[in-house]
């Protein structure tokens, strides 16, 4: 009886001429990646966010998702690039971005308002959700191309909300942030894109850090890579997939500055 690689060998020859390499995997691609200036986050990610994809950070409420993402805009503006902050239930804080190195005039906030709101404006037409308002935004700014990075701030967002945004929007999205070398960043409860995410990394918050037991300094947080389709680099060494890292209180950022 031939053996499992003899099998494999004339089913490939067989396929040759119409299939070439068939069942042979697709080599790891080398992909642009983009720092996010937290040592531990880019150790284990070997070199940043990848860039011209969607990247999803999850993780519950107050689990270092939105500061990852304040630090990788902060490295991004720095560098003069425009970026944007589609802003879902309007949780977004300048002071809060400024105060850990966002470079404010070289980031668009978009707001998105209540439905009620728009309805008062108009009559006529149905006014749109928060989150359609945010996908369109989205869609929008990927299609314009010139931002370096886009965040859709879907943080406070129900998951039940979340996982009726279809297959065929992430799919569109993925397919944009390519074509526009932008780095998509999405933040929420639980994974939205799926396939079309090139990195998931799952956040979880640590020990707050204090200063004489009394004073509060900052928080200690975990980031955990779940998938990444991607190596930025080749022959690399293989890297544990969790990290830990600080962020400092805003406060305390300010003073520093």
């Amino acid at each position: 009886m031939p053996s499992a690689a003899a099998l494999r060998l004339e089913i490939e020859r067989s396929l040759a001429h119409r299939f070439p390499a068939a069942l042979t995997p697709m080599p790891r691609t080398i992909r642009e990646v983009a720092a996010t200036g937290i040592a531990g986050v880019d150790n284990i990610l070997e070199g940043g966010l990848p860039v011209g994809a969607i990247s999803e950070l999850t993780g519950a409420e107050s689990s270092g998702r939105t500061s990852l993402a304040m630090a990788f805009l902060a490295r991004r503006t720095a560098e003069g690039r425009a970026c944007a902050w589609v802003d879902v239930n309007d949780a977004f804080d300048p002071e809060s971005a400024a105060a850990n190195g966002v470079a404010l005039r070289q980031l668009l906030w978009v707001r998105c308002r209540d439905a009620n709101m728009l309805k008062k404006a108009r009559t006529r037409a149905q006014p749109w959700t928060r989150l359609d308002q945010a996908l369109r935004a989205t869609d929008l700014l990927l299609q314009a191309g010139g931002f370096a990075a886009i965040v859709l701030d879907l943080g406070a967002t129900a998951r039940e909300h979340g996982n009726r945004i279809p297959a065929a929007t992430w799919f569109r999205f993925r397919q944009a942030a390519d074509h526009a070398r932008s780095s998509l960043v999405v933040l929420g409860k639980t994974t939205y894109a799926e396939s079309s995410a090139a990195l998931v990394l799952e956040c979880s918050r640590g020990q707050p850090q204090t200063a004489g037991g009394t004073v509060l300094r900052g928080f200690g947080y975990t980031v955990e890579r779940r998938r990444e389709r991607w190596a930025p680099t080749a022959n690399i060494p293989w890297k544990p997939p969790v990290s830990t890292w600080q962020a400092h209180a805003p406060w305390e950022a300010e003073k520093r500055a």
